[in-house]
């Protein structure tokens, strides 16, 4: 079984809907990745941070239930991270984050010489931009990279990092490591302003990533690499919420690439055969579209996803 090595934040996401009392649901951009890779039938280690608190346990119990294995030891924080999600009538979430972010001293030895590496490794949202934790995570992916394919979600958060220069070096660097870019148009807005979307990937392929995956909401999604640009229409659906939508999009695009056989450690900025992209970008796609049309970060199993 394909094993994946998934970093970042892990919270819990309070749900506020007009005229209905909040709820408290598992969250975080790494923490919903790794359940929809799991349910998608990937093996799947996770990197994150919690506090030992409600919450916390909450977390673990969900994650535990999903079979997503902790990389580390994950009790590292004086209390768990907290989103509080604002939905919208046509279900889209705005964000409040109460979270701070670090990892394990142990997250080193994750990039040992010695250490088998996993078969790809996915980058997460704050986890490269957001310090002290940043630097751990650069540190891993620096050692791990040529070693294993490097998958990395954008998931910009400007509420928590700002949008400046700060931050564009930060997703730079990272980028710079990776095999893929994943990033929303949204994303690359916070990022890039005065670019459209496949101009701003553009320019994270000249940082030195090898291909940008681009989520368009309804306009579907785009693959940008050395060779062009391949476009994939999103499918129709009823948006309950876009909770976790981006995240399950990655990792569908990750398991998706895994079984076309298109992630290769050590082959960064390969040729990329447009009828298994076109494959990935349509089981990650077809994910996402599952997980907006119910509520919260509820990713899709692959029986659903296929039947």
């Amino acid at each position: 079984m394909t094993r994946v090595l998934v970093v970042g934040e892990t919270l819990v996401d309070v749900v506020r809907r007009a005229e209905e009392a909040p709820v408290e649901l598992p969250g975080g951009s790494a923490a919903n990745a790794a359940v929809a890779l799991a349910r998608l039938g990937v093996e799947v280690s996770l990197a994150t941070a919690l506090g030992r608190d409600r919450r916390g346990a909450l977390l673990r119990q969900h994650l535990d239930s999903e079979g997503v294995a902790w990389a580390v030891d994950p009790l590292v924080l004086d209390r768990t991270a907290v989103a509080e999600a604002e939905i919208d009538d046509r279900g889209t979430a705005t964000y409040r984050f109460d979270l701070a972010w670090r990892l394990s001293p142990d997250v080193a030895g994750l990039g040992d010489e010695g250490a088998e590496p996993p078969d790809a490794l996915l980058v997460s949202s704050l986890a490269p931009v957001l310090d002290p934790g940043a630097a751990q995570v650069v540190d891993l992916v620096t050692r791990l990279g040529g070693r294993c394919p490097v998958v990395y979600d954008v998931n910009a958060r400007p509420a928590i990092t700002g949008a400046g220069p700060g931050l564009w070096e930060a997703v730079r660097t990272m980028a710079a490591l990776a095999d893929v870019v994943k990033a929303s148009d949204e994303d690359l807005g916070v990022l890039l302003p005065s670019a459209g979307p496949v101009e701003a990937a553009r320019t994270l392929l000249q940082a030195g990533a090898g291909a940008v995956a681009l989520t368009l909401g309804e306009d579907g999604s785009a693959w940008v690499d050395l060779d062009g640009v391949v476009e994939l229409g999103a499918p129709p659906v009823e948006v309950v919420d876009t909770i976790g939508a981006g995240d399950t999009y990655g990792a569908g695009l990750l398991a998706g690439l895994l079984r076309e056989g298109l992630l290769r450690p050590g082959e960064r900025g390969h040729r990329w055969p447009r009828a298994g992209l076109l494959a990935a970008l349509d089981l990650a796609g077809r994910a996402a579209a599952v997980t907006v049309s119910r509520a919260g970060a509820d990713p899709p199993t692959l029986s659903e996803v296929e039947g």
